[in-house]
């Protein structure tokens, strides 16, 4: 019985991990909307972005018909941006989970992909940025406290 007094209880930063977990499916997720809304979806527009056409309407200015080309190259590029930075916010919170003794690189991993995700994911749909900075947060100021376990016994008074 007395190793059972001896033994510690790991403890683990369990809301950076939720909150970043969080994060990063928000971030994800947040690709993938501005993915179809940039590049089109089968139903959503018809024929994508080929009905578009440079130097008509609002496009017709003189720097508008300069920027729809590039931005609608670039945008691979920025949905690329965003799926990876949720899976590194999601990869660093499992790390955070295994291996809690080095939540300070973990927590500063997190804490930069969620603000890089402003690029591809427009943050998580904002939900994935402030989540996933607060859980960065809070795995840069986490410190294991893993106690020994004191087995108290009550003793309650017997005479009244």
């Amino acid at each position: 019985m007395e190793w059972l007094n001896s033994m510690s209880v790991p403890s683990k930063p369990v809301a950076a991990f939720a909150l970043s977990l969080v994060a990063g499916v928000f971030i994800l997720l947040g690709s993938v909307v501005m993915s179809m809304f940039a590049l089109g979806f089968p139903g959503m527009m018809m024929g994508g972005t080929e009905g578009m056409q440079v130097g008509t309407g609002m496009t017709g200015s003189m720097m508008g018909g300069m920027m729809v080309p590039w931005m609608l190259g670039s945008v691979p590029v920025l949905v690329a941006f965003g799926i990876a930075s949720g899976i590194m916010v999601i990869l660093g919170c499992y790390a955070i989970h295994a291996r809690s003794a080095e939540n300070h690189l973990w927590g500063a991993i997190i804490l930069a992909f969620s603000l890089v995700s402003i690029l591809g994911s427009m943050g998580g749909l904002l939900v994935g940025l402030v989540l996933g900075m607060l859980g960065g947060i809070l795995a840069l100021t986490w410190t294991d406290t893993g106690k020994p376990i004191q087995q108290t016994g009550i003793t309650l008074p017997t005479s009244a």
